[in-house]
């Protein structure tokens, strides 16, 4: 079944989403709009726009979209930790930050074995209160949403930041992009937009890492960006033609629709039913029926 927003392809995406809603557009203007994150505590969202070098900040109550972060250091993924704090991946400056509920910054990650990391560009929470993320060279490959450079690491890993320092947990992968852990911590999803063709891969956790790692699913065109999960285990994916979302058992069951390509994503609102998209230019939203997990 198709709709203006929506292609079921399986009966469990038809019980994910509502009747007679819409994807509303809140806002447009940017270049390549990345990274969003929900703040329940000042209602409102953030988002990079990367080659401007900003962050927007949508107000919910008022709907109105401002300069938040100007200059971003080209921010890309961001995420909210435990205790409420938002993080950030900076392509410019090559590092993981949090920023503080003082306003001071603290540097999560800057380097590996005392060489620069490329430009993270995404990261989560992990279950055991780490932060992980993902290093690919998108931000050193260009000027457009960094600063050109060569890579010092030579390689394009997952990592894992703790107070006592960086560990290398994934490597094999060619562009390591988006990541998210399953609701029970059980699995870890990555996006790989550099593979042909380009593919989410799970692996499950055991002793507080990542192993026995396998294909979870490919795309059918484009690449696979920004992904998060809902509370059923369902991963909803940034793709070329807006959203997909698959199941736990790694079959494709739905997509929303969009006019262009999606690029990351995060669920929000109070009852965190909404899923607010980041697509190309502009900043969309859509009411689901499940929420976050």
């Amino acid at each position: 079944m198709i709709t203006d927003w929506f292609e079921v392809l399986d009966a469990r995406f038809a019980a994910l989403i509502l009747p007679n809603v819409h994807v509303d557009t809140l806002w447009t203007g940017g270049r390549w709009l990345e990274g969003p994150v929900y703040v329940p505590a000042a209602r409102h969202l953030l988002f990079s726009d990367i080659p401007n070098d900003r962050v927007l900040r949508w107000d919910e109550m008022t709907g109105a979209v401002g300069p938040f972060r100007v200059p971003s250091g080209f921010a890309n993924g961001h995420t909210l930790d435990r205790a409420g704090r938002v993080l950030a991946c900076e392509h410019q400056t090559r590092r993981v930050v949090r920023f503080e509920h003082d306003g001071s910054v603290t540097v999560i990650a800057a380097e590996w074995q005392g060489r620069r990391l490329n430009s993270p560009n995404d990261l989560v929470e992990g279950p055991d209160g780490a932060v992980w993320f993902s290093d690919p060279t998108y931000g050193i490959s260009t000027e457009y949403e960094g600063a050109r450079a060569e890579s010092e690491i030579g390689a394009r890993r997952v990592y894992r930041a703790v107070e006592g320092g960086v560990e290398a947990v994934l490597d094999d992968l060619v562009q390591p992009n988006g990541l998210c852990f399953s609701p029970d911590g059980a699995v870890l999803y990555v996006a790989d937009s550099g593979a042909q063709p380009s593919c989410i891969r799970v692996y499950r956790m055991e002793g507080g890492r990542p192993v026995a790692g396998r294909l979870f699913h490919a795309a059918s065109t484009g690449f696979y960006d920004g992904l998060r999960c809902d509370r059923l285990g369902n991963v909803w994916v940034a793709a070329e033609g807006g959203v997909e979302c698959i199941a736990p058992d790694g079959v494709l069951i739905g997509r929303i629709r969009l006019p262009e390509v999606a690029a990351n994503l995060c669920f929000g609102g109070p009852a965190r039913n909404r899923l607010f998209i980041c697509a190309t230019r502009a900043l969309m939203a859509v009411y689901l029926n499940v929420t976050g997990a």
